[in-house]
Parts: structure tokens; sequence; C-alpha cells
């Protein structure tokens, strides 16, 4: 490869080794292990930006062929945009961005250069939708208005999201006042709604405001879902003195990878402690195949104890490549 592509690639993925890179020249494995942290680098920015492209024109959708014209609003820094825009002559492309601005500033200070940068340009990207973008206007009736506008609103926030950045940055707010105040952030920005939606109904009408909560409680419920993953796991820990023949199973029955915790015995019902070590398994399967696990482990052993807890999502790791693999 060319001399001058090396430094280059060097230089950029390999910041943090500066002393190994001057003009010394470079091990194939050196370059190699840069090309292959590239692509990586790549890959993930590339994603990033899809997904937040993808985000911007589903909430450009949601605002312009359901809320806009029907003339609903939503909660967060979207639905002050909307308050402000219907009460002035401010366009509502300008006031998507203006609102943000604190909250970028913000987002910049605590959570990084890398997430500001993002958002800013996700914002931007729906200023522009909104301004310049045709969509065609879908229904008039409220009820679907307030669903599918609060639904396509709320995946594009939660792609945003995925994405690395936001396009509503109220949640911003939300973490440093719940660090200030000491309450959740759950509780921050329901305080915030409740001020947004009382502030609807004042300068709009109770109905519109009504509407407007469906619309906003669409909307968080979507943005969960997306941000959350659509599969749900369960994390499983299982403690039995047939463990190997569990650990058999599972690898090749089920077919999920697992890890191995060693443990000891505590205190049973005689009161006394056991010296013999015991090995404690944990594997995380979709929710589908919890009961198959649990006819499989009767079969072995009926009394094995048990332990279940819901996880959201996961990275990595053989569950959704469904190899077999014991850590």
């Amino acid at each position: 490869m060319n001399t001058v592509w090396k430094q280059i690639i060097l230089q950029t993925v390999l910041r943090n080794k500066r002393e190994a890179i001057g003009n010394a020249k470079h091990s194939n494995y050196e370059l190699a292990k840069a090309l292959k942290q590239l692509r990586r680098s790549i890959k993930r920015t590339s994603t990033n930006i899809f997904l937040i492209a993808i985000g911007v024109l589903s909430a450009g959708f949601g605002l312009k062929s359901f809320l806009l014209p029907n003339g609903f609003i939503d909660g967060g820094a979207v639905g002050i945009s909307l308050l402000i825009s219907k009460k002035t002559v401010i366009p509502l492309s300008i006031l998507l961005f203006l609102v943000n601005v604190p909250f970028i500033i913000m987002g910049f200070k605590t959570i990084g250069k890398d997430f500001a940068i993002k958002t800013t340009l996700g914002i931007a990207a729906l200023s522009l939708v909104v301004a310049f973008f045709p969509y065609p206007q879908i229904t008039h009736d409220k009820l679907l208005v307030a669903i599918f506008g609060g639904f396509f609103l709320g995946t594009g926030i939660g792609l945003a999201v995925r994405g690395g950045g936001v396009i509503d940055g109220t949640e911003v707010l939300a973490v440093n006042l719940s660090k200030r105040l000491g309450i959740t952030i759950g509780d921050v920005i329901l305080i915030m709604n409740v001020i947004i939606f009382s502030a609807a109904a004042y300068l709009l009408t109770i109905e519109t405001a009504l509407y407007s909560m469906l619309t906003y409680l669409s909307a968080s419920k979507t943005v969960d879902f997306i941000i959350e993953g659509i599969e749900e796991y369960t994390g499983v820990t299982i403690i039995s003195h047939k463990s190997d023949e569990i650990k058999k199973m599972i690898s090749e029955n089920i077919g999920h990878g697992l890890t191995i915790y060693k443990g000891e015995k505590g205190f049973g019902k005689t009161g006394k402690h056991s010296e013999n070590t015991i090995d404690i398994i944990y594997t995380i399967l979709t929710r589908l195949e919890v009961s198959k696990l649990n006819s499989e482990i009767e079969k072995i052993d009926p009394h094995a104890f048990i332990i279940m807890n819901s996880i959201k999502d996961t990275k990595g790791g053989m569950i959704k490549k469904k190899r077999t693999i014991i850590h």
C-alpha cells in the first residue's frame, strides 16, 4: 500500500499512539489492525447517519402529514415550537432549531462533542425538512391524527437517539435537572409536559390539549419501543447440583451461549454451611425460549433454583447469531 495512505490511516485510527507513528515503518499487523478499526469506525458512523436521517424524515412526516394540518402539538421542544408558532409569525422550521439551541449547548457540556454535533445536524435537518420537504396530508380524523402523528414523530425521535443524537432536546434538560434536584428523569419530563399541555389548553382549546396529550403518549411509547429494542430478552440464573447436564442442554438443545460463575453453597434448612462449590449458570434467551428452558430443566433437575430478570436489549455475543458457545 502507498506510504501516504499508510500514514493517513495510522494517524486517523491510532492517534493515541503518536510515538509509534512518526516516520518509522509499520508492520503489516499494525496496518491491518488500523484498517480494521477504521472500517468499524466508518460502519458505525454510516449507521448513525442513516438512523438520524431516517428519523428526521419520519418526524417530518408525523409533523407535516398529521399534526400541523390539524393544529395538534406534542410535548418537549417540538411541542414548545409548535405552540409558539401558532401564536407568533415565526416559522416552525426556525423555532425547531432556536428552541433546541440551549439543549445542544447543554448536551455539549454534559454529554460530549460527538453528541452535540449529531444533535445539531439532526435538528437542522428536521428544520429544513419541515421548511422545504413536501408531505401529503393523510387524514383529518382527530383520533388517527393523534395516534399516528405521535407514532411517526416518536419513531423519528427514537431512531435519532439510536444514532447517537436527539431531535428533541428536552431530555438533555431532564437529565441535568434530575441530577441537580434529586428527582427522576421521568418526573422532570412529566412536569415539563404538564406545563406545555396546560399552556396549550389556555392558549388553544382544551380539546386540542387533550388530543395533544394522546399524541404525546403515542410518541413516548414509540420512542421507548425504538430505543429499548424490538426483541425482549430474559436473563436466567440457574443454581443446580446437575449443572453439567444443564450446561450441555443449553448449549446443544437450545443453542445459546452461557457463562459460568463459581459459587459456594450457603446455609440450608439445617443451618450448616456446606464447603462444596457449585457452578452457577447464567444465560440470556428470548422470551419465546423461556418456556422450553423451564421444561428442559424440569427434566434434568426439578429442584433447580432459577432466577429470571428482564433485559431490554443486548449487544454482541451469540444470542442473535444462534451459535453454540460456552464462555
